[in-house]
């Protein structure tokens, strides 16, 4: 098989969270490019409108699907959403997450439980629905997490230790699941974003940007094409022997 044909996404369907701006959304773009078939949910439908602009421009057929992944009982209508319009999911992006930010002793109970209900929780009930239906039965499935260095390392310069607990958690589940998911042909591998500017990051990365950037041997922050290269492969055959795998994408911050 060519390495085209290794990386040619047509026919497949993705399902991406969090696709209506930032990581998602570019991770919409590169999927779509190599011919999946892209749906993307958010919270709000006038972001995602004006994203699914974006991709039908770039000729991605895509189809949007608004809802909050946090209220755990719309899980399963928001997956059958994208199964009645595109068929079984073949791909899944659980990118959609959030952060709160506080120092550890005075952490509020509802910040931590925010956080881990979306970064955590959602996750893993969008996964075992995906999973049961579309990929177990059918032998195939590409689960893609996006995680955080912060998930592999912690950091004196954030004080958010739900996030901080949530993404490690992302890493480990990663792990497991990709150790019993293994036997079905599905592939389950996590990315590690470092400091990329985005809606969320956009108030630490204000604080401490040119320290994080100091730190970077890249000596930059990720941009609009970074993520891109990593998504497309492990969403793709080219990555069909690569399972449980953490993969920091973060100008090298986590090893320097």
């Amino acid at each position: 098989m060519s390495i085209k044909q290794l990386f040619d996404l047509t026919g497949r369907v993705a399902m991406i969270t969090g696709g209506s701006r930032g990581l998602g959304l570019q991770m919409a773009e590169a999927l779509g490019e190599l011919g999946a078939k892209i749906a993307i949910t958010a919270r709000k439908q006038h972001e995602l409108d004006a994203a699914a602009e974006q991709l039908r421009a770039q000729g991605v057929d895509v189809l949007t699907v608004a809802g909050n992944l946090a209220q755990f009982d719309t899980i399963p209508g928001m997956a059958d959403q994208v199964i009645r319009h595109f068929g079984p999911i073949d791909i899944l992006v659980n990118n959609a997450g959030t952060s709160w930010g506080a120092p550890a002793e005075d952490y509020p109970v509802d910040g931590w439980n925010k956080v881990m209900d979306l970064n955590v929780n959602a996750l893993w009930l969008l996964t075992q629905y995906v999973g049961r239906e579309c990929m177990i039965p059918r032998r195939y499935g590409k689960i893609i997490n996006i995680a955080s260095t912060a998930g592999l390392r912690a950091s004196m310069d954030m004080q958010a230790i739900a996030y901080y607990t949530s993404k490690g958690a992302v890493v480990n589940h990663t792990r497991g699941l990709a150790s019993e998911w293994g036997r079905h042909n599905i592939t389950v591998n996590a990315i590690c974003p470092g400091f990329f500017p985005s809606k969320m990051s956009r108030d630490v990365i204000k604080e401490i940007g040119d320290a994080a950037i100091a730190k970077t041997p890249l000596g930059r922050l990720g941009g609009d094409e970074d993520l891109k290269g990593v998504a497309a492969l492990l969403a793709s055959d080219a990555s069909r022997h690569i399972t449980g795998q953490a993969i920091a994408v973060d100008g090298g911050t986590s090893i320097a």
